[in-house]
């Protein structure tokens, strides 16, 4: 292994190597993987080489890093980005055959892969690299090396390696270093894989029925939803207010989760921190100590204000969901306040399953939500799993 001769390790945040079930990890990507990235991962873990090429591997850290997560998520921002460079053309990922797989990061925002059509052996596969910096400059983003792992990793150290377009990389410390962002990695699980749906149910999952009833075919409610130990009437006594019958509905048959892996629903019978009495607290004491001081900014009164925003969702990132509370329950408006601004979207008219159901369908936009993108698959998208952190 070429590179391992030529770098030092980091004394102060040595390398520490991860425990990985290749065979498990193989199986979940559909291919097998290069012995020496294999070796890689189990004599470093995720690794920071030369300061600057950050070699990832399947682990996880709660809150900070999932490999599935971050596959999934770097293989469509690169297909999204490549479709608009290209006039509507973008290469193939994984799980596609040949396709392009992820297997590292930069510090200046490259993102690093493998292409798996360059030889019938993992261990022949040539590093391509997507560059934002030659994309934003109207250049091809995407830059083949004809290098393997070892072969790349050892030439950015002892470099510089000079893309067609773009800025070189290297060269850099010869030094290799423990992630700083995952201090406490963990042995990564594969998810497991839903089985696809036969094209009939699948095409009434995605285009026929409303409602819960439609909600529990596309995704298909846990054994036991997790609610809450307390019971409605001391949510009821804490809030002041019952909550509308359809969310409590929805919290019966789901319970608090997360869905689509960025809406996470509290659970409102959960009387500590992380329960929805808690979200309302914090969200109306961080939102009236702003509004003190932009006043302009946030418009919206807050709970327990007459017809305040009740929070009762949050998303992975800081985004709010709640009700304006005015009138009876089962007629408040649902409002989506972004994390960027106290304005938040009134979605009238809009019961809340029916915008869950439509927003895991992709039919079109709703404010505050992230969109599916054109090639995207909706089921793949339209998960929920538990706990909801």
């Amino acid at each position: 292994m070429e590179v391992a001769g030529l770098v030092t390790v980091d004394r102060e945040c040595p390398p520490a190597g991860v425990r990985v079930d290749w065979g498990a990890v193989e199986e979940w990507l559909g291919v097998r993987l290069p012995g020496a990235y294999k070796a890689l991962a189990e004599a470093w873990g995720p690794a920071d080489v030369g300061e600057h090429v950050w070699l990832h591997v399947p682990c996880r850290q709660q809150g900070r890093f999932d490999y599935g997560d971050w596959l999934r998520s770097t293989h469509r921002m690169c297909r999204i980005l490549s479709r608009e460079a290209g006039g509507g053309r973008a290469p193939e990922f994984r799980p596609s055959p040949g396709g392009l797989l992820a297997w590292g990061t930069t510090r200046s925002g490259e993102e690093l892969f493998w292409d798996t059509s360059a030889a019938d052996d993992p261990d022949g596969w040539t590093v391509a690299v997507f560059q934002r910096d030659a994309l934003y400059r109207g250049a091809a983003p995407w830059w083949s090396t004809g290098l393997t792992l070892p072969e790349f990793l050892a030439a950015v150290v002892r470099g510089p390696v000079t893309p067609p377009a773009g800025t070189a990389i290297g060269p850099l410390p010869a030094v290799v270093a423990r992630n700083r962002l995952l201090t406490r990695p963990e042995p990564w699980v594969p998810p497991p894989r839903r089985e696809p749906l036969p094209p009939g149910r699948r095409r009434f999952a995605l285009e026929t029925g409303r409602g819960m009833a439609a909600l529990r075919v596309l995704v298909p409610p846990p054994d036991r939803a997790e609610p809450g130990n307390l019971g409605w009437e001391w949510l009821a006594g804490e809030l002041g207010t019952r909550l509308p019958r359809e969310y409590a509905e929805l919290m019966r048959v789901y319970g608090a989760g997360v869905w689509a892996e960025w809406l996470r629903f509290r659970p409102p019978l959960d009387g500590g921190e992380a329960g929805l009495v808690a979200l309302a607290r914090a969200e109306a004491r961080a939102c009236r100590e702003l509004r003190a001081e932009f006043p302009e900014e946030y418009p919206l009164p807050v709970w327990p204000e007459p017809g305040g925003l009740l929070p009762f969702a949050d998303s992975v990132d800081g985004d709010v969901l709640g009700w304006l509370t005015g009138g009876e329950p089962d007629t408040w408006p649902l409002v989506i306040r972004p994390r960027h601004t106290g304005r938040g979207a009134v979605l009238r008219g809009t019961s809340l399953v029916g915008m869950v159901l439509s927003w895991l369908r992709g039919e079109g936009r709703i404010s505050g939500l992230p969109a599916l993108d054109r090639d995207d698959d909706p089921l793949e998208f339209a998960t929920f799993r538990q706990p909801f952190r």
